[in-house]
């Protein structure tokens, strides 16, 4: 049995009550029960609806992401600094669907780690490398738009700028991630005499206060101030799209930007709403422990976590409902494969007709308008 510090659960992972019981309370397991008091995870009906959940945010996720960086590499209209930005978070969002959400499906499953001492420090920093880099470029997008739109600038931003703004923002979310690698540990605990599982959870080097002020420092630090920052940006943004009155800016540009901006908006609103109900509930669990003993605290925990892992495929259902660059695009990747797997699968004619394809789109992509380094 392990003594001395409570075990935390990673964040972007599920958490289990604290095993290190005080004097006079229950264990958080009761071996005679089989599994958590009050836990309606352990139920059949319950876990087949999380494996369906879990399963439809994965795919459409993967899928969506996917899709979404192979349209900004392939399509010339679509390598723009603003477009760079976006498949920036889809790679973050994919390494979410791929990282985060099968270990989290099956840690809810089985109740106890599985995964290894090794991914016990490397799976929490990963998560939450991602979900850093997500927030940060958000932020990135928003104050490059506000820099181009409200003071007039109309230099691009250049590719070699913006792939260095990319690195520094892995840079500074791999620092912030850091301490989820660093004050982790992973081990045994013993709920009763020849009954034990496996625990991965955060070992801080003070009292119980440091997981707590780290708790509350990533809520500014993710949330609360990216949502002030990103806000800020895009108000000015309006403002200045909808009272600009001057006969130049009344073209097909101005109207391009403000359902750019629109849909940017429109994705820092479901980030925001999205996210909510996970950090509140992640700062009443590190503001009360008792939280992690209240019934259902799991499925609730559980249900947060679905909400806020859907905005992982909601951008690039976004961008396909408001942009039409990114709709055309969309068309153009299923169309092309669809006509390849029935024309010609195999061989030399195969590859004549992918070529003739891909002229033909990339011709078709040349006669759209030349997007600005404030368009999409």
């Amino acid at each position: 049995r392990r003594t001395g510090s409570a075990w935390r659960e990673a964040r972007l992972v599920p958490r289990l009550p604290d095993y290190e019981t005080e004097p006079g309370t229950l264990p958080a397991k009761a071996p005679s029960e089989g599994g958590f008091l009050g836990d309606s995870t352990r139920l059949l009906g319950v876990q087949v609806i999380l494996i369906l959940a879990y399963s439809t945010i994965i795919l459409l996720g993967v899928v969506g992401n996917s899709v979404v960086i192979y349209v900004v590499c392939r399509f010339k209209t679509l390598r723009t600094v603003t477009n760079f930005f976006i498949a920036n978070l889809a790679v973050a969002d994919l390494l979410v669907n791929t990282l985060c959400l099968p270990f989290t499906l099956a840690y809810t499953l089985l109740g106890e780690w599985k995964f290894g001492q090794v991914l016990c420090f490397t799976l929490p920093y990963a998560q939450g490398l991602a979900v850093h880099v997500s927030t940060v470029t958000l932020n990135v997008i928003a104050l490059d738009r506000h820099r181009c739109i409200v003071y007039h600038l109309e230099t691009r931003m250049s590719k070699d700028t913006c792939f260095l703004i990319i690195a520094i923002t892995w840079v500074i979310s791999a620092v912030l991630a850091s301490p989820l690698a660093i004050f982790r540990e992973y081990g045994m605990v013993e709920l009763s005499p020849g009954e034990s599982i496996e625990v991965c959870g955060e070992k801080w080097p003070g009292s119980s206060t440091d997981g707590t002020l780290y708790s509350i420092s990533m809520l500014l630090l993710q949330y609360v101030l990216p949502l002030a920052v990103i806000s800020f940006a895009y108000i000015r943004i309006w403002s200045k799209l909808r009272n600009h009155v001057g006969p130049a800016e009344r073209n097909d540009r101005h109207r391009r930007r403000r359902k750019t901006t629109k849909m940017l908006v429109t994705m820092v609103v479901v980030f925001a709403v999205s996210w909510l109900p996970f950090h509140a509930f992640q700062l009443a669990i590190d503001i009360d422990s008792s939280v992690l003993v209240m019934r259902d605290f799991r499925l609730l925990y559980t249900v947060f976590h679905i909400v806020a892992m859907c905005s992982t495929f909601a951008n690039p259902i976004l961008y396909g409902w408001m942009n039409r660059n990114y709709r055309s695009a969309f068309i153009a990747v299923f169309r092309c494969e669809q006509r390849l797997d029935s024309v010609h699968p195999k061989g030399r004619d195969a590859a004549a007709v992918r070529n003739k394809t891909v002229k033909a789109l990339e011709a078709q992509d040349a006669l759209a308008t030349h997007l600005s380094a404030t368009d999409v």
